[in-house]
């Protein structure tokens, strides 16, 4: 059989089988609706809140502070229109800033809210991929309601000093909201060290379902729902709640707690070979964003003269599974706006790829990538030229 190795695990992971064996129970026996009061609901219920406390103790918060959602984009979603319509009813101001490389949801969540009649401020960001403190800070006005900053890059793992951005949104008196889809589960997050006062997380990142997420919403923070019926999840996300993947999420969260140091240190060598390996083997090879203030398990290079899209096949066919960046993005062939806006040029940007590690991969899968994809890459460069 054909070798098969996922690099692909920023865009989804697999169901880690412990958490697929917590799942089941919820799948069969114990389907209730949380809203029922029969014994079959009341245990749904108490797997729900069980599930909630879980999840709030690896952000060291209080369990009512996190609403669980379908999806980050969900999550996102709520927590930029949610602040942005609650406030505006209170008369409290219209203006909101996020970075230029924030995901998808958040960039247009942004356009849409400046549609209503909302500004916003994008921040730049330098050829590594971090905010300017500073102009944030000179950015924030007596009518900002919100900051939004990525905490770490879907596209190239680049970690925001985000102690920092909540120390100066703090002293403003201002809202901070992080995605921190990329980030959760992989290195420590504590809300309130870091002062944010809404956190985006997602289930299918970190070896639990599709299907599951959260936002963290500090406790007198109001927003208004755009889900309206039974009042599910603290009247701010009304719908029957996917109780299985949500005790999934629990779970696999609970995994990655228990594991992350040894996790971190063990991503983060393979991580440190695969790009000494590519740099060096790969001519006219560039690692995309910081070496250093990175998560352990995504890597971007640019590789002059291959079409991203091209490469991405070729290694497809040889069983090696990879993007060009966020995979929530891919259809619409442009280049990735994240690479752009850190001062690559069209070109550079489409020819550039992202590799993710993950918990099952090993050292001997990295040494097999650094065997073919030199090849592969001169290979597509030859045809080129």
């Amino acid at each position: 059989m054909k070798k098969k190795i996922y690099l692909d695990y920023a865009a989804t992971t697999p169901v880690d089988p412990k958490v697929q064996r917590a799942m089941i129970p919820y799948l069969t026996r114990r389907f209730g609706n949380t809203m029922s009061l029969h014994s079959l609901g009341q245990e749904a219920k108490v797997a729900l809140e069980q599930s909630r406390s879980e999840i709030a103790s690896m952000l060291g918060v209080r369990s009512p502070q996190i609403i669980f959602t379908s999806s980050a984009t969900e999550s996102n979603n709520l927590a930029l229109k949610g602040v942005a319509l609650a406030r505006r009813s209170l008369g409290e101001g219209g203006h909101i800033i996020i970075s230029s490389i924030e995901h998808e949801c958040v960039l247009e969540s942004a356009v849409w809210l400046e549609k209503q009649g909302f500004e916003i401020t994008r921040l730049k960001v330098d050829k590594f991929g971090f905010i300017d403190l500073q102009e944030l800070e000179s950015a924030i006005r007596k009518d900002t309601i919100l900051v939004s900053v990525i905490h770490a890059n879907n596209e190239t793992g680049v970690i925001q000093p985000i102690a920092q951005i909540g120390k100066i949104c703090r002293e403003k008196g201002v809202y901070l909201h992080s995605d921190a889809s990329q980030s959760f589960g992989k290195i420590p997050i504590d809300v309130n060290k870091t002062q944010v006062d809404l956190l985006t997380a997602s289930s299918h990142k970190i070896y639990g379902p599709k299907g599951a997420a959260l936002l963290y919403v500090r406790e007198g923070i109001k927003l208004e729902p755009f889900l309206h019926g039974g009042g599910h999840e603290e009247g701010l996300r009304s719908s029957t709640v996917n109780v299985p993947a949500i005790v999934g999420f629990a779970k696999a969260a609970k995994i990655c707690k228990e594991d992350m140091k040894k996790e971190l240190g063990r991503l983060s060598l393979l991580r440190e070979k695969f790009i000494d390996g590519v740099l060096n083997k790969i001519p006219e090879s560039k690692l995309n964003g910081s070496k250093d203030k990175c998560l352990p398990n995504i890597v971007n290079f640019t590789f002059k003269g291959v079409e991203g899209e091209t490469l991405v096949i070729k290694l497809d066919l040889m069983g090696i599974f990879v993007s060009t960046g966020s995979a929530c993005s891919l259809t619409t062939m442009e280049p990735s706006h994240v690479l752009l806006a850190m001062g690559l040029n069209p070109r550079d940007a489409r020819s550039s790829i992202r590799f993710s590690l993950g918990r099952f991969m090993t050292e001997k899968d990295i040494d097999y990538v650094l065997r073919v994809l030199p090849e592969a890459v001169r290979e597509l460069r030859t045809k080129r030229y």
